[in-house]
């Protein structure tokens, strides 16, 4: 029986009417993921790169939110040919790539997530979850329109190129990563500094002159929403982890009497 895919990120996109706000899943937990997702977010980041998450988890997770309508992405560990080929075919249709500084780099993996002619991904849908085992008709053909890709701009040299890293034919959006870029310019830990502010706000106008969605990480609520304001269309506001965290600490803040009170990094 011929089957059907989700609709992709870069749809969801084109299609939403305001910014679409998500979480990050880094438990590596199908069961954490499930709960995510049913929680309303409009998308969910699947992470590799700072999480416990390998090919068999991060399959468990996709098909644990697949029947809710949140948007899952894939974060892969590193943009290289082979990793990219194998997280397609558990079925991510959703990919983002991290530490993008060049639109070279941009148009290689560009390359590594299309078929030949017009890239270098590996044939296999036939025995994979990416094409359903042959259930879906055209894949191959059609194969393009199953996939979205999305490249993170965190540092110093990515922000300097984000115009021509935006502008690749394939590309279809942009995260901006302040953590990291914070770290690039000397501001490990910090942000919310100004410079760091001004770097994001840069990198949004040459992505968005592009023509291009522009997402930002922020679980600062303040922080957020002035980028919301200034034009992001996705942004992640919180993550799984972060909620266990502070959660169970406001937990015994209140039920411990010698529990300490902590200041805690916003990320």
């Amino acid at each position: 029986m011929p089957l059907s895919l989700t609709p992709t990120f870069r749809d969801a996109l084109a299609a939403a009417d305001r910014p679409l706000a998500g979480i990050w899943v880094c438990s590596g937990s199908p069961l954490v993921a499930e709960i995510c997702a049913g929680g309303g977010l409009d998308w969910l980041l699947i992470d590799m790169e700072h999480s416990p998450n390998g090919l068999e988890g991060v399959l468990a997770q996709l098909q644990a939110v697949a029947a809710y309508p949140s948007t899952p992405v894939v974060r892969v560990p590193i943009g290289d040919v082979v990793t990219l080929k194998q997280v397609l075919d558990t079925g991510a249709q959703n990919i983002l790539v991290p530490m993008v500084s060049s639109a070279e780099q941009a148009r290689d993996l560009v390359a590594a997530v299309r078929y030949p002619p017009r890239g270098v991904r590996g044939v296999g849908s036939a025995l994979a979850r990416s094409g359903r085992w042959n259930r879906v008709d055209g894949y191959l053909q059609d194969g393009d329109a199953h996939v979205s890709l999305f490249v993170q701009v965190e540092n110093v040299e990515g922000v300097a190129a984000a115009a021509d890293i935006a502008a690749v034919d394939g590309v279809d959006g942009v995260f901006v990563g302040p953590s990291d870029l914070a770290a690039s310019m000397g501001l490990l830990g910090q942000q919310t500094h100004p410079d760091v502010v001004a770097a994001v706000h840069r990198a949004f106008d040459a992505v968005r002159g592009a023509g291009k969605p522009v997402g930002v990480n922020a679980f600062d609520p303040a922080a957020a929403q002035a980028y919301l304001d200034a034009g992001a269309a996705f942004v992640l506001v919180g993550a799984d982890v972060a909620l266990l965290a502070r959660g169970s600490e406001a937990l015994a803040a209140r039920w411990v009497p010698t529990a300490a009170d902590a200041d805690r990094a916003g990320y």
